[in-house]
């Protein structure tokens, strides 16, 4: 590449990488981006093929992705190759760590949904004196949230609940089906909320479609795919990041690009494993430490709705521990809830012709609910350089370190309880109920390990994303969340880039940066 000094330099193409490069581009700033994955047109790209056509008949390669559990041989080409891209954990304590390599990153394949966080997230300390509160409130960030919304063509409903804020939504005017409705009807007596789900519409809803097309437009940005970055470089005179060494994965040649500015938008773990491998931005030790996701309990209760059938579904807001403490845990959940699919075999008691029949006889009654709740931040959950492994391009891996604590236990099986509860006032017959969580990383939001906050002594970033240590270095993913509360944090994450974006920019126009 040429010695160009570019304005600023993006790491990553996802929902915090592109929408700093659309708000910064849109601004007149020159923006290079660096992703490790290749570009997906769907229409060259993708074709259909028979099982039988298969090696291993859909199931996919036995070994590349055994931490991914959304993998199959259809899609493995989309997600990074464990075998490549390689991590440890402790034995009895496994990482699930689900990787995209592509333009556009996991928004090429999210599922959309897009909840606010409100100030029991952003001030959860004050509320039950756990942990730390982040150095922003909701209302910092609530007129970010009203541009990410109509930029991803977020759908749902206003409700007026404070601890999920409405938001510039398409309003969701689908009705209920029966046994949506008899769901719903039953919770409201139990007071528990309901609402419809918010997502993103659209058939991809991805960075490539609904972002990145509004910053090239601007004739201001330069992608650059398959460019693994190795290391964030800086100034040995003034200390500030002036740029990156990458590996071009093609060619194995290695290049160093300047940028006046670096924003690290990697993902979670990617980017504080770059940080860590650069050594940068870690004066207070919390680099790496703090990680925690939302954890997931597939399928807590699964039912049958005599009588009746109907799809559709929605969601279940948290509710535990607003007003005050109320049961063995802190902190609370949200559920989906959803119906139209038909129960699965293991369910019924039959075999052969009469299972057949029966599950004929059952199909488009199933109804089933799903829980995600708020994992607590604990510095003993963290990330660190194994330097005895080594990716594809001789980076050192990272070793991760997570388990869920009792708190997270008490929560889920609450949920089970209470799902259970619902469906049975509502008529429905429960085929199974349980409260085993997935393993932490599967639900794929993954958070912390370069936390924002107050005090350089406890934190990595400032409320701008900056990195205390580096003015001119900014890291504007999830990996800056101080909690996460139980909503999804891909829509948190863009609004916080963008945040970030214009105070850069607005920085930049007074010469401080």
């Amino acid at each position: 590449m040429t010695q160009r000094t570019y304005d600023v330099l993006i790491i990553g193409s996802g929902a915090s990488g592109a929408t700093a490069a659309r708000q910064l581009t849109r601004k007149g700033i020159h923006c290079l981006m660096l992703d490790a994955g290749p570009g997906l047109d769907y229409s060259r790209h993708r074709e259909l093929k028979k099982v039988y056509t298969l090696p291993y008949r859909g199931f996919g390669t036995p070994g590349r992705f055994p931490h991914v559990t959304q993998a199959d041989e259809y899609t493995e080409n989309v997600w990074a190759d464990e075998k490549q891209n390689p991590y440890t954990y402790p034995k009895d304590d496994p990482y699930y760590w689900v990787r995209i390599r592509l333009i556009g990153g996991k928004t090429n394949f999210w599922g959309r949904a897009s909840w606010r966080l409100s100030n029991y997230e952003f001030k959860g300390k004050d509320h039950d004196g756990f942990g730390e509160n982040w150095p922003i409130e909701y209302d910092d960030l609530a007129p970010y949230y009203d541009q990410v919304e109509p930029m991803l063509r977020v759908a749902g409903r206003r409700e007026g609940f404070p601890q999920l804020p409405d938001g510039i939504f398409i309003e969701d005017t689908s009705p209920d089906s029966e046994p949506v409705q008899r769901f719903i009807n039953a919770a409201q007596k139990r007071g528990v909320p309901t609402t419809k789900s918010r997502v993103a519409t659209g058939q991809r809803a991805s960075s490539v479609n609904r972002i990145l097309p509004d910053a090239l437009e601007t004739g201001k940005l330069q992608i650059v795919s398959n460019a693994v970055v190795r290391q964030i470089t800086t100034d040995r005179n003034t200390g500030l990041a002036n740029g990156v060494l990458f590996i071009d994965t093609r060619s194995k040649q290695e290049f160093h690009v300047k940028a006046r500015i670096v924003i690290v938008g990697a993902s979670t773990l990617e980017s504080t494993r770059l940080l860590l491998n650069s050594g940068l931005a870690n004066s207070s030790g919390v680099l790496g430490h703090y990680l925690f996701d939302q954890f997931y309990v597939k399928n807590v209760v699964s039912c049958i709705v005599p009588g009746a059938r109907g799809s559709g579904g929605g969601y279940i807001p948290r509710f535990r521990n607003l007003a005050k403490k109320e049961k063995d845990f802190i902190r609370g959940y949200a559920m989906d809830f959803g119906g139209g699919g038909s129960p699965s075999p293991e369910h019924l008691p039959l075999y052969g012709e009469d299972l057949f029949k029966k599950m004929e006889e059952l199909q488009g009654t199933g109804f089933s609910l799903t829980t995600m709740g708020e994992v607590l931040p604990r510095r003993e959950n963290f990330v660190a350089i194994n330097k005895s492994v080594t990716d594809a391009w001789g980076i050192p891996a990272l070793h991760i370190t997570a388990k869920y604590s009792q708190n997270e236990f008490a929560m889920a099986k609450d949920s089970m309880n209470t799902a259970a509860e619902i469906c049975h006032d509502a008529g429905f017959q429960i085929l199974e109920k349980h409260w085993q969580m997935v393993p932490p990383g599967e639900s794929i939001h993954e958070l912390g390990t370069c936390r924002m906050g107050a005090d350089p002594k406890t934190s990595v970033l400032n409320k701008w994303n900056q990195t205390h240590d580096i003015k001119n270095l900014f890291v504007v993913d999830g990996s800056s969340f101080v909690s996460g509360g139980s909503q999804n944090p891909t829509l948190t994450v863009c609004a916080l880039s963008m945040r970030a974006s214009d105070y850069i920019a607005a920085q930049m126009q007074k010469g401080d940066l």
